[in-house]
């Protein structure tokens, strides 16, 4: 097995797409914080961190006298009031745009780039054998199928590791270079106690979380390609759903079964911190439910496909 995942490491590799694909993400990452940075010169007036607390604390308190809020909107509203009253009243200025600490805390948010890039390898790794004709070379090969199969889905798997890991140096050091360590702190309500987050903690935490999401749609993308043998279509496919499988599941979330639904449950972020999940009542163990349920059949699929069907043409 091992012999095959360093083979299909070393054809990935070999292909000058690969290695365009790492230099745009580190070129993307120093653009991003380049142009982040001139934004923020481009600003004429900045608010004071305080009166900025203040106006959140007016806002939420203005939110909460709408009628009709969920439980989760009026807890959020009432943690947000907690948090930057705590703030004022300790001197605890927040993360400021023109810090480090900004920046790279959208390094998780940034983790599409690596799920295209993600979805372009996991389409072709299987689809493009049977378009290039290798497949049969491939097959007269004394190894079972289900070993190639899941030595090409490591190999995917490993590569978006690699991408994600790239992504991340790279934007660390572009903050560090592009923008200045003041000092500010995230807050957040724990157990009723407000407590000051471990930016680094925190941040690798997110990035992980984030990863999963690369994965999953990573292995529609796979499946989509074992199935079809078209790269084209498993692309397609799978980024249309990546941007619009949150709209879809908005548009539907006041019926019961979206909460079903893959991409109401891919962002497992949105249970860290003070946020709120999209669909009301929703729990990070339930989402890891559906996404694995949902990832077995993806697989199952894959398996059956490249195993059972007429591989040879």
């Amino acid at each position: 097995m091992l012999n095959l995942i360093r083979n299909e490491w070393l054809k990935l590799w070999s292909k000058k797409a690969t290695w365009v694909m790492v230099v745009l993400v580190a070129l993307l990452m120093i653009g991003f914080a380049g142009i982040n940075k001139w934004i923020n010169n481009q600003s004429e007036s900045r608010v004071d961190w305080k009166q900025d607390s203040q106006e959140k604390i007016t806002t939420s308190e203005g939110q909460l006298a709408i009628p009709n809020l969920t439980k989760d909107q009026k807890q959020q509203f009432k943690e947000s009031i907690e948090v930057e009253k705590y703030r004022l009243e300790h001197n605890i200025a927040p993360i400021d745009l023109d810090e480090e600490k900004y920046f790279i805390s959208d390094i998780p948010g940034m983790l599409s780039i690596i799920t295209l890039f993600t979805v372009v390898v996991a389409a072709g790794i299987v689809a493009s054998e049977f378009s290039q004709g290798t497949i049969k070379m491939l097959l007269t090969r004394p190894v079972k199928r289900w070993k190639i199969l899941t030595s090409k889905l490591i190999t995917v798997g490993i590569f978006a590791i690699v991408m994600t890991m790239v992504l991340f140096i790279v934007g660390v050091i572009s903050g560090y270079i592009f923008f200045d360590s003041i000092g500010g702190k995230e807050l957040e309500l724990v157990n009723g106690q407000i407590v000051v987050v471990s930016f680094w903690g925190r941040l690798l935490l997110l990035t992980g979380l984030s990863l999963i999401n690369v994965f999953v749609i990573g292995t529609l993308a796979f499946m989509i390609g074992s199935v079809f043998r078209s790269s084209s279509l498993a692309i397609g496919i799978s980024i249309f759903l990546m941007f619009m499988g949150v709209n879809i599941v908005m548009i539907l979330s006041r019926f019961e079964f979206v909460k079903y639904v893959l991409f109401a449950n891919t962002n497992l972020s949105q249970y860290i911190g003070n946020n709120h999940p999209m669909i009301e009542g929703q729990t990070m163990l339930f989402s890891i439910a559906v996404i694995l349920v949902y990832v077995i059949v993806f697989l199952v699929i894959s398996y059956w496909s490249f195993t059972k069907r007429d591989v040879t043409a």
